[in-house]
């Protein structure tokens, strides 16, 4: 069904009791072209473009929970691309720029909100390095400004610039923002679900069959399936699936949670991202604060985190925000992040002929949603990297070409 505002009328008479459903849950088949392991944005958009733009038909998507469950579901919603390496700019870069028509192409909304994006800059060392990024950025074709303190104060009043720790500048991208995360992966999902992709939820992959060195199927909670390809998209479960398929990953899994506060009047128009004093923050569309910083010190596959964080995060928030002090923070929840040694991602190939890799993101897979999914469907396709994907090999941990981001990766890192 294709939303529309005359649909929207005509449900409305039946008090929308008669809305079809958004996606369907089919059995799983014996056998499938191409499986991908992973519902959320990244996975289900991978089946998405592997449908629509190269014509693959026989699909499945295999989510061990429900669709949008794991990190998806679970992180805080911030879309950017001032990251500071030519690789990642393009990466991201091709992110933003699907984002801006996904609402469109998807016909659903994921309340892309393009309300620009402040990192801040709390010594010279902070100024040096924002300035650094802010060229490179420029360099690559990214709008970028970088703000002195007297900007930064006019643009964001409430912010206290003259505190424990004064802000310098800020670096600023326009065109970030914010989605809505479920969303995404309710878009992805339907609009797959449509080209005829099977959608499987609550089907945990138990094994991976390889023979020859070529993947020739899976065992799973629903039983055994033949496939000719299989994209790995699990988040902080990569090293699981790898190591059923008999290699390693170089990648630590750690919880990261982040928390939202009561709702209260507009007050945010912005994403405010602080790594020296480690926290961000913007304001959702219900009017609550969502609130992140950095990841737990030991790995998990937990989606929860430690009480120590929260104050962790509360405390340069109140710095930063006098006026948020009174607030009372609702909830709190936890995703599992993939890290690599160099804080970028994992695209492309794997030891296993035909089984194929996104992973190690971190804290930033959701930002890169389309891209990261629009790439990684052409990889799978064709059986080679893209010359955006390219850089994110695997083998780049054994040849030393490392795209380090640890400093453009903000906060969690």
């Amino acid at each position: 069904m294709k939303y529309s505002i005359f649909n929207l009328v005509k449900n409305s008479l039946s008090y929308h009791q008669n809305w079809e459903k958004a996606w369907n849950s089919p059995d799983l088949k014996s056998e499938y072209d191409v499986v991908i392991v992973g519902g959320g944005g990244h996975g289900l958009g991978t089946a998405y473009y592997l449908a629509k733009e190269f014509g693959v038909k026989n699909i499945a998507v295999l989510e061990k929970g429900w669709i949008g469950g794991g990190n998806t579901g679970r992180n805080t919603t911030i879309i950017r691309s001032n990251y500071l390496w030519d690789e990642s700019a393009a990466l991201y870069n091709h992110a933003v720029n699907l984002w801006e028509g996904l609402s469109s192409e998807l016909n659903f909304n994921v309340m892309f909100s393009q309300r620009g994006l402040y990192h801040l800059a709390h010594s010279i060392h902070d100024m040096q390095e924002i300035s650094r990024r802010g060229y490179s950025n420029y360099l690559n074709g990214i709008d970028t400004e970088i703000l002195n303190k007297d900007q930064v104060a006019k643009q964001i009043p409430h912010l206290n610039v003259n505190g424990r720790y004064p802000v310098h500048g800020a670096l600023l991208q326009r065109r970030a923002g914010t989605a809505r995360h479920d969303a995404v992966a309710w878009g992805y999902a339907r609009a797959a679900e449509s080209l005829g992709v099977d959608i499987i939820q609550n089907c945990e992959v138990k094994g991976i069959n390889v023979s020859n060195g070529k993947v020739v199927g899976l065992e799973t909670s629903k039983g055994s399936v033949k496939v000719d390809k299989v994209g790995l998209v699990p988040a902080g479960h990569s090293s699981v699936l790898a190591n059923m398929a008999g290699f390693n990953l170089p990648i630590n899994s750690v919880p990261l949670q982040a928390l939202v506060s009561e709702p209260i009047k507009p007050i945010l128009d912005c994403v405010i991202m602080s790594n020296s004093v480690h926290v961000y923050v913007s304001q959702s569309d219900k009017g609550e604060l969502v609130v992140g910083a950095g990841s737990d010190s030991y790995n998990s596959y937990s989606q929860r985190g430690s009480f120590d964080m929260i104050e962790h995060m509360m405390a340069p928030l109140v710095e930063l925000f006098p006026i948020f002090s009174r607030l009372k923070m609702l909830r709190s929840w936890g995703g599992i992040v993939d890290v690599t040694p160099d804080r970028s991602p994992i695209i492309g190939k794997t030891p296993v002929k035909d089984l194929f890799i996104n992973c190690g993101w971190g804290t930033g897979g959701f930002k890169a949603t389309p891209g990261s999914a629009h790439v990684f469907a052409e990889t799978v396709f064709r059986g080679e990297p893209t010359d955006i994907s390219g850089p994110f090999s695997l083998e780049r941990h054994f040849s030393g070409a490392l795209v380090d981001e640890a400093a453009a990766a903000a906060v969690a890192h």
